[in-house]
């Protein structure tokens, strides 16, 4: 009998298919997003769940969990959605999906970093609007990217290739990180011991950190006011690592002069003020949507799911 796999939303068609040529999939061609009761129901019997980062699973739905699920396959390389230490407790087995999301996250960051600076948000309205009248000197004026200091908090593996893209712009590349990478990896990036220490040194700052106790609302106000003024700021990473009043709090001011952001606390419902500013560039949490990176994350999750239905080990497990 092939394994039974609840997956709580519409995959890529390519992933689907695997699905259905491996395993027998339950899923989610309506692409609705579950409840916890409904996502507990629908895994009455099955072996192993994909969820999103857009599920729940905290102690207390996988409390409620049938014996029956053994392993959590997560579609995402963030895995804070799930409760690790619960489905350890229980024996589940979770993956996640690292590595093939750089790319498209690091371009995403990219183009934050640009419509943030050059205020594309703006520029995009007054050409829907058919408010652009003219050209003149002081028209749309925004920030230059090319030679500016970036300062990564994060010099992991999407840190990394957004380095290498920004380095395209003649940027200056400073980070910080729990400990210092290997000369190899930091590629003549400049380290920061704490995010004191960096802070000072950021035109740019982007974050491609996870999320954690130790990240929570790690850009506050005390850490805005070390930025230079006018800095930027943008995050493909976690809406957590954002203190949103405080960061709300310096656009208006002009302490941060734009920021450019793919994702929030409690998306999609993301503080109102963010939408009402004119020196915010917003995405809806798009860092892995090109067709290419999702094939290749669904591809990941059935492959940890395909290691562990085999008896071997998942090469991406977190718990």
């Amino acid at each position: 009998m092939k394994p039974v796999v609840l997956v709580t939303r519409k995959l890529p068609d390519a992933v689907e298919d695997r699905l259905r040529r491996d395993y027998q999939p339950r899923l989610n061609p309506d692409d609705r997003l579950y409840a916890s009761d409904e996502l507990v129901a629908r895994a009455a019997g099955a072996d192993a769940i994909v969820p999103c980062h857009t599920e729940r699973l905290s102690a207390e739905v996988i409390a409620r969990l049938p014996d029956s699920i053994r392993i959590i396959a997560n579609f995402s390389v963030g895995f804070d959605h799930v409760d690790l230490a619960a489905a350890k407790a229980r024996g589940i087995v979770v993956t996640n999906t690292p590595e093939v999301l750089s790319d498209a996250t690091a371009e995403l960051t990219i183009l934050l970093m640009l419509g943030a600076a050059r205020r594309a948000s703006e520029g995009e309205r007054l050409v829907r609007t058919r408010q652009w009248r003219d050209w003149s000197p002081s028209f749309m004026v925004g920030i230059q990217v090319t030679g500016k200091r970036l300062g990564i908090v994060g010099l992991g593996r999407v840190g990394r290739v957004t380095a290498r893209r920004a380095r395209g712009f003649d940027m200056e590349i400073h980070y910080h990180d729990l400990q210092r990478l290997p000369p190899e990896q930091e590629a003549g990036a400049i380290f920061h011991p704490t995010p004191e220490d960096l802070l000072p040194h950021c035109d740019f700052l982007a974050f491609h950190c996870v999320a954690t106790p130790q990240t929570r609302k790690m850009l506050n106000a005390e850490r805005i006011a070390l930025l230079p003024d006018g800095a930027i700021v943008v995050n493909a990473s976690r809406g957590t690592v954002i203190d949103d009043a405080a960061l709300i709090a310096a656009l208006k001011s002009g302490k941060v002069a734009a920021a450019g952001l793919d994702v929030y606390n409690n998306e999609p419902d993301i503080h109102p003020e963010y939408r009402e500013l004119p020196n915010t560039f917003l995405m809806p949490h798009i860092g892995s949507a090109t067709q290419e990176t999702r094939d290749a994350m669904g591809f990941r999750a059935l492959d940890n799911l395909d290691a562990f239905f085999t008896g071997r080990a998942p090469g991406d497990r977190v718990a």
